[in-house]
């Protein structure tokens, strides 16, 4: 099924309902929410766009991007969503690898598209004077017809080599996600607010889906991005909110209401996932806020759907072992299996330490274009995550590392070595090595090691030209070489050790 009929229902049912909201300002109730989505799908077939093209959205968070966003559905097309923070440089990957036939791209983010490279993707400037042309398109009279296992949503994650891979996520795997999200994470309805101050081309976006199926309100924060003031006045306002926060941005809100004297009226739902959320910070939060707190795991090739603790679990503080299991990321969600494996991927005891194993509904069919990484990472029907983890006899999931050297920070994944390739292609830089130090904001913050001459401020130009600025490393640490082990790896425990205080 396409879940483009998830909106078309909502407005058949409840077209008068409000829908889409800037800040406090209302936009559009869900009558012309689909309206304005079904003539995006026109525009897009009267440009030759099918069922299958694949379609990119390089924007901030707005109301528009739900339009664009369904009437690429609408059109029978895929989403690829770009994240905002990206380079152009980066965004131009993704085009050329996707084979994006159009891409709708804020206005700031649109300037650089193209550069060094041929685009052959159509830009369309969000706002402008031709996207307001789209929107008075001959509209479609129906949603395309799509299966389960048709790409809903071409999602771009980098592996250990740091190049990008497209994730391939289907409508039956969204579909999957979003009832999961109703059983296992939290129940929607139509008086609730969705509110996206995380970038909707990831998680926060995904879970646009059980809100416009239940007719919620979606709401993008005037300044397009997390300011706590404009958050909790958000709250305040509307009432019933849910959100997906970083764990950095469940302790920036919490820290920020504290110094403002403010409380979380308002706030219902906070979902936290993506990097690392230390007991300290989230028994503050709930202390402070209260039991609105929910715990997911997931990764984009499983998205949003390996495991959750719900908040019954995150608030409860009568339980023996609460705070071990307040200091995991859940049970499995009723979707998929998740075991711990050893190194062949057999199960281990419970309690031991291993590799973290997903298979079921959520899970990615592969790669886009890419049969060595789907080989590599889908095996014997098994989702290999990457992760390190151990399972407690009652399912609780602990995570101990991640086996990939991913950096997170502000909730953005850095990946090392993309970064360090960029370093190396100064003539000034003979080794290069990037870790994460531990951040009391960000939760990490990156810090490059580097063995030769080049001057810091020709390093910042060259990582600014070339990737997006939350990569650039935030420290440059001078050594005579670098740590190595017999085979000539570099030892980035050492490393990390030198950082210590």
């Amino acid at each position: 099924m396409n879940l483009a009929h998830w909106l078309a229902r909502s407005a058949q049912t409840g077209g008068d309902r409000p829908a889409l909201f800037h800040g406090e300002a209302l936009v559009a109730n869900y009558g012309q929410f689909d309206a304005a989505a079904r003539a995006v799908a026109g525009w897009l077939r009267g440009q030759g766009v099918t069922p299958g093209d694949r379609v990119a959205i390089f924007m901030k968070n707005t109301p528009d991007y739900l339009i664009v966003f369904y009437g690429i559905w609408y059109a029978g097309a895929a989403v690829v969503p770009i994240n905002a923070k990206l380079h152009s440089r980066e965004a131009d990957f993704i085009l050329a690898d996707s084979g994006a036939r159009v891409v709708f791209a804020s206005a700031g983010l649109a300037e650089g598209l193209g550069e060094g490279s041929g685009l052959s993707s159509d830009v369309i400037v969000t706002p402008s004077a031709r996207y307001d042309e789209i929107l008075t398109s001959a509209p479609v009279d129906a949603v395309a017809s799509r299966g389960a296992d048709d790409l809903a949503w071409l999602f771009y994650t980098s592996g250990t080599t740091g190049k990008p891979k497209g994730v391939i996520i289907t409508h039956g795997m969204a579909l999957s996600m979003a009832l999961c999200y109703g059983v296992d994470v939290d129940q929607v309805s139509g008086d609730d607010t969705a509110l996206y101050a995380a970038p909707m081309s990831h998680g926060a976006g995904l879970y646009n889906l059980m809100h416009v199926q239940a007719g919620a309100r979606h709401v993008c924060p005037a300044s397009g991005g997390f300011e706590v003031s404009e958050i909790l006045d958000l709250a305040a306002h509307f009432g019933r909110v849910h959100m997906f926060a970083a764990p950095t941005m469940v302790k920036r809100l919490t820290d920020g209401a504290r110094e403002l004297g403010r409380d979380g009226t308002g706030l219902r739902t906070i979902v936290y996932a993506g990097g690392p959320m230390y007991n300290a910070d989230i028994i503050d939060a709930v202390d402070y806020f209260g039991p609105v707190f929910v715990q997911i795991y997931g990764q984009g090739e499983c998205p949003m759907g390996i495991t959750a603790l719900p908040r019954a679990a995150v608030s409860d503080r009568t339980h023996p072992g609460w705070r071990a299991r307040l200091g995991s990321v859940g049970r499995a969600q009723s979707a998929v299996e998740v075991r711990i494996g050893d190194a062949d991927g057999r199960p281990v005891a419970d309690g031991t330490a291993g590799e973290i194993m997903v298979r079921g509904q959520t899970v990615m069919p592969g790669y886009w274009n890419n049969p060595a990484a789907t080989d590599a990472t889908l095996q014997d029907g098994w989702l290999m995550t990457g992760d390190v983890g151990m399972m407690d006899g009652e399912g609780y999931v602990t995570l101990q590392d991640r086996s990939k050297d991913v950096i997170i920070t502000g909730g953005s994944n850095v990946y090392p070595r993309e970064v360090e390739e960029i370093l190396l292609e100064h003539g000034g830089v003979i080794e290069a090595s990037v870790v994460g130090r531990a951040h009391a904001d960000w939760g990490e913050e990156v810090v490059a090691f580097i063995v030769g001459t080049a001057p810091e401020g020709e390093l910042d130009a060259l990582c600014l030209d070339r990737i997006a600025r939350f990569k650039r490393p935030k420290t440059y640490v001078r050594v005579d070489s670098l740590p190595k082990n017999n085979y000539g790896k570099v030892l980035k425990t050492e490393l990390r050790l030198l950082l210590k205080p």
